[in-house]
């Protein structure tokens, strides 16, 4: 049977049971996980349920996106069950103008949780793609609606070269190939624990910075984003709306999470490039 959810044995399905006992808990952020085979987009199906009233904290993973969401309006596939496509409510208690902090926070926790399992230099190019090297591993999109945002993440797991979208992508399997690994590693290609690992991670990042009313100082947010930035310190070309261009150096985020630029651009979206 194709359409078999076991016929690909090295790509075995997720347990919504296994990860819903490790995950929800009383008091805890996650208050429900979902589990879906297939499904257009995580972010739009969360969408709905947000203007229908679902309450904080509820997550959707889906074994298949076929119009999952990009950044900038791209479109993010990959072959049923190898990677991590998945994406959270948030209904956060702060000011607004610090909200843009979300997808970076979340940056922050995948890419803490991906270097502890998979042990692999993951670094973040602004605002919150991860890299590995120069290529891409996982993106990140956020979008609101009302007073929730919700927040998507897709991650390569397993993902063969001949799978990748485009050459500049990889995956944790391509990046840990040939590696002698022992049993503990390979959890880094085990998408339960990763998936645990990483949500584990937003609810720790996502409480400080909710405590600290949204202040990505206070809550030490801005230093972990920076620490893991492939991007600061990086000469950089960003493309900018309206076809304009702008080239320099790096130099940090501010308090906003926004890119600095020489010390005197300050920029709050663009397509970034790192120059080689």
């Amino acid at each position: 049977m194709s359409d078999s959810r076991y016929t690909d044995l090295d790509r075995p399905p997720l347990s919504q049971a296994a990860l819903t006992r490790a995950l929800i808990r009383p008091g805890g952020l996650w208050t429900g996980l979902t589990v879906v085979d297939r499904t257009a987009s995580t972010n739009s199906d969360l969408m709905q349920s947000a203007r229908g009233g679902s309450p904080e904290g509820m997550v959707l993973v889906a074994e298949m996106q076929f119009a999952g969401k990009g950044r900038l309006g791209r479109t993010w596939t990959a072959p049923p069950r190898s990677g991590l496509a998945f994406s959270v409510l948030l209904r956060p208690r702060v000011p607004a103008q610090r909200q843009g902090w979300l997808p970076l926070l979340f940056g922050v926790a995948a890419a803490s949780a991906v270097r502890r399992l998979a042990e692999l230099d993951v670094r973040l190019k602004w605002p919150n793609d991860l890299l590995v090297g120069d290529r891409k591993l996982a993106g990140i999109l956020a979008e609101r609606s009302d007073d929730a945002v919700i927040v998507g993440t897709g991650l390569n797991v397993s993902m063969r070269e001949s799978e990748l979208p485009v050459p500049t992508a990889t995956s944790l399997g391509i990046e840990l190939a040939g590696r002698k690994l022992d049993r503990e590693r390979t959890s880094g290609l085990d998408r339960e624990p990763l998936l645990r690992e990483i949500l584990r991670e937003v609810e720790a990042h996502y409480r400080e910075w909710v405590a600290a009313e949204g202040d990505a100082d206070r809550s030490g947010l801005r230093a972990a984003y920076q620490a893991v930035s492939a991007t600061i310190g990086r000469e950089i070309r960003v493309e900018l709306p309206g076809e304009r261009m702008l080239t320099g150096v790096a130099t940090g985020v501010d308090r906003n999470g926004h890119l600095e630029v020489d010390d005197k651009h300050t920029l709050s979206a663009g397509d970034v490039v790192h120059v080689r």
